[in-house]
C-alpha cells in the first residue's frame, strides 16, 4: 500500500457563501439512553463548517436533543409513520451520518438498511457498524460511499465478516486489518486508537495527532460530524477521512492543554475545533 504523508487541503469557504454552498448533513441515531450521541455528532459538524445539519432521533428524545444544540434542525422517528420523510430528508441531504446512538433495535437495523441503501456520502458509526457485524456478511445492498468508523471493539466484532477473530495492536498489524476490512467492504475504513489508521485499501494514512484527551465518550461521535461536514463539501472519502482524524486529534490535544488530559469532555473537543482548522491550514495550505 502507498502510505500518505501530506494531507489535502480543506474545501474552500469564499467571504460571499452562504449556507446553500457549504453541505448539509444528516445525522441518525440516538435512543432514550444516547440523547446526547447525535447531538454531539451534528454540534461537531456545525461547528466544522457545514450550512445546514438535521438530526432525525426517535420522537420522544427529540426535544432534548435539540435543546443541547438549538442550531440543529430535527426530524422525529416513530416506529414507522416517519420513513418516508427519513428517506426524503436523506435523499436532500450532501452526506448521512449514521449510528451515533443508533441502538440495535429492529427499527434502528431498519432505517440503517434503507439508508445504506442510497448513492451517498455517508459516515457509518457505532452501533450502526455493531448491526452490519451481526449479518451472516456483507450486505449487497449497500449502495453507499462510506466511511467506517470502528475503535478496536467494533472492528473486532466486524472482522468476523472475514475470518478475523483479533485486532493487532501494532502499527502494521492495524494496517493490514484494516486493508483487509476495506478490500471486503469496499469502503474506506478508519481504525480509531492511538495512531488511527485510515485506508481505501490501496492507500493508508496513520495519524499522529491526538492524545488520551480523546479517551473518554462521545468524542467518537464529534469525529463522525467532523468527517460527515467534510463528506458533504464534496471532498472524497479517503480525503475527509484523513483530514478528519487530524482536526479530531489536534482538537483533542489543544483542550487538553487547557483542561489536562483527564478532564476534557467532548463538547469541549468541539469548542477546540476553530483553532485545530487554523493549525490545518497553515500546515496544509
Amino acid at each position: 500500500m502507498t502510505r500518505i504523508t501530506q494531507l489535502p487541503p480543506l474545501p474552500p469557504r469564499p467571504a460571499d457563501g452562504h449556507k446553500g454552498l457549504f453541505g448539509r448533513v444528516l445525522v441518525v441515531g440516538g435512543n432514550e439512553g444516547m440523547i446526547g450521541a447525535p447531538s454531539l455528532a451534528g454540534k461537531s459538524a456545525l461547528r466544522m463548517g457545514a450550512g445546514l445539519v438535521q438530526i432525525a432521533v426517535p420522537r420522544s428524545i427529540l426535544s432534548a436533543a435539540l435543546a443541547i444544540t438549538p442550531e440543529l434542525i430535527g426530524l422525529g422517528l416513530g416506529k414507522s409513520s416517519a420513513k418516508d420523510e427519513l428517506l426524503k430528508m436523506a435523499e436532500k441531504s450532501d452526506a448521512v451520518v449514521i449510528g451515533p446512538g443508533l441502538g440495535q433495535t429492529p427499527e434502528a437495523l431498519a432505517r440503517l438498511q434503507r439508508l445504506v441503501r442510497l448513492e451517498k456520502p455517508m459516515v457509518v458509526d457505532a452501533d450502526a457498524l455493531n448491526l452490519l457485524a451481526k449479518q451472516k456478511r456483507w450486505p449487497a445492498y449497500f449502495k453507499a460511499a462510506a466511511v467506517l468508523t470502528p475503535h478496536p471493539g467494533e472492528m473486532k466484532r466486524l472482522a468476523k465478516l472475514f475470518d478475523r477473530d483479533e485486532v493487532p495492536t501494532d502499527d502494521n498489524g492495524r494496517i493490514e486489518i484494516a486493508r483487509q476490512a476495506s478490500n471486503t467492504f469496499h469502503q474506506v475504513v478508519v481504525l480509531k486508537g492511538n495512531r488511527t489508521v485510515v485506508t481505501d485499501g490501496e492507500k493508508v494514512y496513520v495519524n499522529r495527532t491526538g492524545d488520551s484527551s480523546l479517551s473518554k465518550a462521545g468524542t467518537g461521535d464529534v469525529l463522525s460530524g467532523i468527517i460527515g461536514t467534510l463528506l458533504a463539501q464534496e471532498m472524497n472519502p479517503f480525503d475527509a477521512a484523513c483530514a478528519g482524524v487530524w482536526l479530531h486529534g489536534k482538537a483533542g490535544e489543544l483542550a487538553g492543554k487547557r483542561l489536562g488530559m483527564r478532564s476534557v469532555l467532548a463538547h469541549e473537543v468541539i469548542d477546540a475545533l476553530p483553532e485545530a482548522i487554523e493549525a490545518y491550514e497553515q500546515a496544509n495550505g
